[in-house]
């Protein structure tokens, strides 16, 4: 018996033996997708943060890889911050969080990318109105941990995009 589930796109077949191994470990070690960063390791921080859907629900929501086992991803689809970029092209919030120099190490930033990536997607499907943006996007982002920038920088990038995303701009591209 085996653990199947796409990462990125491309299936992957895990033994069962290893169902309890955690999908932080399995990026790293089994894919060399080292972009997800291990931090606390408790859930807390949300370094880790990918996002997962599963069927029947198509929907994607976010995951914290650090305590999220394999045996749970059976059937799923894994998305990394590796999938966000597309050709060598950053996302319009990569390139947001460059301008607006939202990070300082940058090691959070992978999982503050991926909640904003996952916002925009919500927001380009079921847009909010304008007087509950700031706590979709504090709902998205609010509970990432950033010891570096105060968090600021990172609203302020992600705001015009979510503002654009309501109004059906396309910037959820």
């Amino acid at each position: 018996m085996s653990i199947s589930f796409f990462v990125n796109g491309v299936l992957q077949e895990v033994e069962d033996s290893r169902a309890e191994g955690r999908l932080i470990d399995y990026l790293h070690d089994d894919l060399y997708l080292t972009g997800t960063k291990f931090c606390c390791g408790i859930g807390v921080c949300r370094a880790c943060t990918v996002t997962v859907s599963k069927p029947p629900n198509p929907v994607p929501s976010p995951v914290i890889s650090c305590s999220t086992v394999l045996a749970t991803l059976d059937g799923s689809h894994v998305s990394t911050i590796e999938s966000v970029a597309r050709d060598g092209v950053l996302d319009p919030v990569q390139e947001a969080f460059l301008h607006n120099f939202s990070f300082q190490c940058g090691y959070c930033t992978p999982g503050f990318v991926m909640a904003a990536r996952l916002l925009l997607d919500r927001l380009a499907v079921a847009p909010v109105p304008h007087d509950q943006l700031d706590e979709a996007i504090h709902d998205a982002i609010g509970a990432h941990i950033c010891r570096c920038t105060g968090y600021v920088r990172y609203y302020e990038a992600l705001r015009p995009l979510a503002e654009a995303a309501i109004v059906g701009e396309g910037a959820a591209q």
